[in-house]
Formats: C-alpha cells, structure tokens, sequence
C-alpha cells in the first residue's frame, strides 16, 4: 500500500483539473476566435496557449511541492500559503476576463 495514498491521489486529481481548466480556456478562447470569422492577430493565438502552457507548467509545480509536503514527515499546518495557487487563481481568472473582453469586442 501506498503511503498517504488518499492525499496523494487527491493532489492528482487537483492537478487533472487544473489541466481540464487550462484546456477549456484555451479551447473556448481559440473557438471563439475561429467561429467569429474575425481576423485575429497570430499573437493572440500564441498568447492563450502560451498562457494555457503556464497554467499547466505552474500546476505541475503545485503538484511536485504538494506531493513532497505529503511526504514529508512533518506534520502540515494549513497557515501557509502556496504560492502555486494563487498564481494559478490568478491566471485562470485572467483569462476568463480577457476571453470576455474579446467574445463582447469581436460579437
């Protein structure tokens, strides 16, 4: 048996949805651009999947510094802040607005 299985499993799953996150916002940003007929920038492009890269990049980060904490043996206090997190938060959240922003420009 795995140690800590339950924990370990849970930050998988954690990850597994920011992935989903990451793929949806892309997916609708690039969409969105597509079945507008608009004529878009390669930039714009480039910058939400570049930004859906970060998304992945920073939650595979968040995993990797979980999955030591959970193996460590000390005991985990809930007072600290991942930084990870609010990163990711952030930059979901970002992303969501400027998708926003360009679905109410092009419509």
């Amino acid at each position: 048996m795995i140690p800590n299985f339950k924990d370990h499993a849970a930050n998988e799953r954690t990850f597994l949805a920011w992935l989903r996150t990451a793929i949806a916002i892309v997916g609708v940003g690039l969409t969105a651009a597509k079945l507008t007929g608009a004529h878009m920038p390669v930039w714009s492009d480039v910058a939400m999947i570049g930004s859906g890269g970060v998304v992945v990049l920073l939650a595979f980060i968040r995993m990797q510094l979980l999955r030591k904490r959970i193996d460590a043996e000390v005991s985990l206090d809930a007072s600290g802040t991942n930084w990870p997190d609010v990163v990711l938060a952030a930059l979901v959240i970002a992303l969501i607005v400027l998708t926003g922003i360009f679905i109410l420009h092009v419509t």
